[in-house]
């Protein structure tokens, strides 16, 4: 079997390379031209360049795959130009789709996200089935994930694409080059960056688990099926909390108010347009942080058999590997 993967020197993407090479699957990295392929280096794998939004180099990238992985995305809190990350997550989700189709793929496995799905008003977690509200929707990132996943159905139903979907929640783990927003968090914070935080909670899942996820996917999961590939739920305290424990720093203290923390958003991302570089704190972020973005993975534990390992080990391997490669 030969399988597709987009994005595949990305963080999520080169585990589910990794994973799929572990069990003698042949796969083939759909990269762009400038992407950071330090991921890549020692795997055996077939290398396509191409662009997303280049649909005949998606084409050539996807004849001849059994199953196409599409993991590829703009992910980011903060861009000066959002049009940019639709034509990514949405104009190239169409692509691949299409790619896959035309390549007759038995089955594509869509790497979602739970920010497409609905939060509870309080901190209960949320799971596949909960609606989504005037308001979940928050920021360029959201709402082109949730426009490319509303795509992919509705490709589904009119064309039988044999697509199963899976949401995962905040990946951590080794490989986070970039670092993502997420990884940012760890990092400052192992360095003693973070002295005060919000109220706010994420669920936390190593991202070896989340590829692994896509495996049983791919597997076990129903055409048309989706499932949350999440782990452990915990409070931002509670993160920063592990983190410092592991680096023996001591834990932030102050919690500050979500109302205080925007002016900061409003000038960060004002010195952002001014000099081209991602502020460190947005306003979509601070949006985000008032609600606790809890979820359940009961259904994918049932249906699918999926197991992932508790947070803190997923924590203690980002620590781990962030250290050993001079990021702190």
């Amino acid at each position: 079997m030969t399988a597709l993967v987009t994005g595949a020197s990305g963080f999520v993407g080169s585990a589910v390379a990794r994973a799929l090479l572990r069990r003698g699957e042949t796969v083939r990295a759909f990269v762009r031209p400038s992407s950071d392929r330090r991921n890549l280096e020692d795997l055996k794998i077939e290398v396509e360049v191409g662009d997303l939004r280049d649909r005949a180099s998606v084409d050539r990238a996807a004849k001849g795959c059994d199953t196409v992985f599409h993991v590829a995305a703009d992910y980011r809190l903060w861009v000066p130009k959002p049009s940019d990350m639709f034509e990514a997550n949405v104009d190239g989700t169409r692509n691949v789709m299409e790619a896959a189709a035309n390549a007759g793929a038995r089955r594509i496995v869509y790497t979602s996200s739970v920010a497409t799905l609905g939060l509870p008003l309080h901190s209960e977690p949320a799971n596949e089935e909960t609606p989504v509200k005037e308001g979940d929707i928050i920021g360029p990132y959201k709402q082109s994930k949730f426009a490319a996943e509303a795509l992919v159905k509705r490709m589904m139903r009119e064309q039988g694409l044999p697509v199963v979907i899976v949401h995962p929640s905040t990946p951590i783990g080794p490989r986070d080059v970039k670092p993502t927003p997420t990884g940012k968090i760890v990092v400052e914070a192992a360095k003693g960056r973070m002295p005060a935080f919000v109220d706010t909670g994420l669920n936390i899942v190593h991202v070896d688990d989340v590829a692994e996820g896509h495996l049983l996917a791919l597997d076990r999961g129903e055409i048309g099926g989706q499932y949350i590939l999440g782990a452990e739920n915990l409070s931002l305290a509670q993160i920063l909390a592990a983190v410092c424990e592991i680096v023996h720093r001591p834990a932030p203290r102050w919690k500050l108010p979500h109302d205080m923390v925007m002016p900061i958003a409003y000038l960060a991302e004002l010195w952002g347009k001014l000099t081209g570089r991602e502020p460190f704190v947005t306003r979509d972020g601070v949006r985000l942080a008032r609600k606790m973005m809890y979820f359940s993975s009961d259904h994918a534990k049932q249906a699918l058999g999926y197991r992932p390992r508790p947070a803190r080990a997923a924590i203690a391997d980002a620590v781990s590997w962030f250290s050993q490669h001079g990021y702190l």
